[in-house]
């Protein structure tokens, strides 16, 4: 105990672990979701659970993380500059606003709609751009580049995924029938990064890491674009080739808007 009455950073977490077994006591396990600077204090405190005979210690994981950057210092660390969280996600919401008023692809949308895509586009930027990376990696933040809308960021594939859709309202014909076909090179690669999802899903789960739901869609993203270049989807004369391709693009939104939701990020309907 402190002199002032209070329990030092050890004894809280102790009783936290105990009574968090009590509150719920068919939880798997614990993941503390702490920066690497302390390391030290969670080994300590796992040994400790151990010592005094809770077999449950053996489920408690520290993902131990590297601290984040800024271009100006440490993003937050009592030595460095410290930075809001709510200032930042403004921040990135006036960015993603500029930015996308320059491309100038609003019209039609409502100064509600508008705002609520900035802040869609802004904090997929900036969850995108710290969660594509290892947990373990330091990483120095760069809030315009993070928005950028070509390269592995958010809004790059927030974008695909409203590519897909503005192709999907354009299809009004029936889409839902089976039908067989002779698989173009480039829907074929598309379906092997498809059938990748559930695999990757179980590695980060294994390894604590949401990086590798992030680069996996990034990589989907870059497959279905490379369709989208080189084979025509509403345009083929083939009518079942159309449907399947059709189908094809819809399982690549559905995926994107699940890894996404996994990842906490939203997806806009158009942009």
């Amino acid at each position: 105990m402190r002199s002032d009455g209070t329990a030092v950073y050890m004894t809280q977490d102790i009783g936290t672990a105990i009574q968090r077994v009590k509150d719920f006591p068919d939880v798997g396990g614990m993941v503390y979701t702490v920066g690497n600077e302390q390391d030290y204090h969670f080994q300590v405190l796992f040994l400790i659970l151990k010592k005094l005979g809770f077999d449950w210690s053996q489920q408690l994981h520290h993902l131990s993380y590297g601290m984040v950057d800024l271009p100006s210092g440490k993003m937050k660390s009592r030595e460095g500059t410290v930075v809001d969280a709510d200032e930042l996600m403004l921040e990135m919401t006036a960015t993603a606003r500029t930015i996308s008023e320059e491309l100038g692809k609003l019209e039609g949308y409502s100064e509600e709609e508008k705002n609520e895509l900035y802040e869609t586009i802004g904090l997929g930027a900036l969850k995108y751009f710290i969660l594509k990376v290892d947990p373990k990696k330091r990483i120095l933040f760069d809030p315009k580049s993070s928005v950028d809308f070509q390269g592995n960021t958010g809004p790059f594939i927030q974008y695909t995924y409203a590519r897909i859709q503005s192709i999907i309202k354009k299809a009004t014909f029936d889409y839902s029938k089976v039908v067989t076909i002779d698989l173009h090179e480039k829907e074929k690669e598309l379906l092997k990064q498809l059938e990748l999802y559930p695999d990757t899903i179980q590695q980060a789960a294994s390894n604590y890491s949401p990086a590798l739901i992030a680069n996996y869609t990034y990589d989907l993203v870059k497959e279905f674009n490379s369709f989208y270049q080189n084979v025509s989807i509403l345009g083929e004369e083939n009518q079942d080739k159309k449907i399947f391709r059709v189908q094809l693009a819809k399982k690549v939104a559905n995926t994107i808007k699940s890894a996404f939701s996994l990842l906490g990020i939203r997806v806009p309907e158009r942009m």
